[in-house]
């Protein structure tokens, strides 16, 4: 069965078994493309679906910055969706009843520590074809914070090694320059020399990140990357490339880098979607707060 079809099926469903209105329809036939886009460029099929791609889906629709509303509202067309395929008998079991709803909350994700994204990049393996593109991929989502799509997205007349900085294209289309630190350089710089093995099709060459077939990757091709990589290091937090970008500013910040600098840097319009990576440790803040006026006095 194809994904057209089941949804098609499920959507004279919701219609004449459901009577919902035609708004209604609309929005959960939107929300399904996404899973559609999503399992279909892994090449899996309706009835394949396990527990494990519903939670890579929901990682991915997480880093395109959907609201946790959102992100509850396709988990929930997502889920009745497949209660109609078990109801029908194309599939024996959902593979939604292992998955959590999401917390309204702000809840945020992991984070990785340092040395765990050291062990993510030297499990990496660079005797592979892909395998010196995948460390500076992980290199430069961490090194520079980028989001998901900033990073497939990143181009050669974009990328300034010798001065330190990459021009990021983010959100709105709206322009930033990021500080590119020296393992980041190095990694890109040593992937670049098997790029130029590559045979690259044509309006792809000014991409830095390209698959073997020599197209630009995609989100999901970065998705599945980075959670193979984590698996192989023996990490068993729930890692998606975000988690990267959210360690890259969660350590600025605990490092002592100025907020607003790291505003600068994720490219946030506004401070306060910053102020999100200030989940800081307790024992770090206990430190902190030795440093006001009220606590020295105590101390002395």
């Amino acid at each position: 069965m194809t994904w057209e079809q089941v949804i098609e099926d499920y959507m004279v469903y919701l219609n004449l078994e459901k009577s919902l209105s035609a708004a209604s329809i609309e929005a959960y036939g939107y929300d399904l493309s996404k899973l559609k886009e999503y399992m279909e460029a892994l090449s899996i099929a309706p009835e394949n679906v396990t527990a494990e791609n519903l939670e890579t889906f929901l990682a991915d629709i997480y880093d395109r910055g959907l609201i946790q509303t959102s992100q509850a509202r396709i988990l929930s067309g997502t889920r009745g969706f497949f209660k109609y395929m078990q109801m029908e008998k194309l599939i024996e079991t959902s593979p939604t009843e292992l998955i959590d709803s999401p917390n309204p909350s702000r809840k945020l994700p992991d984070i990785l520590s340092a040395e765990e994204i050291d062990m993510i990049i030297g499990k990496i393996d660079v005797s592979v074809a892909e395998g010196h593109r995948n460390r500076a991929i992980i290199e430069v989502l961490y090194g520079c914070g980028l989001r998901v799509t900033e990073l497939v997205s990143l181009r050669l007349s974009c990328y300034y090694p010798e001065k330190g900085f990459i021009r990021v294209i983010g959100k709105g289309d709206k322009e930033r320059l990021v500080p590119v630190g020296k393992h980041a350089v190095k990694a890109v710089s040593l992937y670049l020399k098997r790029r130029n093995e590559i045979r690259i099709k044509k309006g792809n060459e000014d991409f830095v990140f390209l698959n073997r077939r020599g197209s630009k990757l995609t989100r999901v091709m970065i998705l599945v990357m980075v959670k193979g990589a984590a698996r192989n290091a023996g990490i068993e937090k729930n890692i998606s490339p975000h988690t990267f970008r959210h360690s890259f500013a969660t350590h600025l910040i605990e490092g002592g880098a100025d907020l607003r600098a790291v505003q600068e840097m994720l490219g946030h319009e506004s401070v306060v979607t910053t102020e999100i990576y200030t989940h800081l440790d307790q024992k770090y803040l206990s430190e902190i707060i030795r440093l006001h006026p009220r606590a020295r006095k105590i101390d002395k």
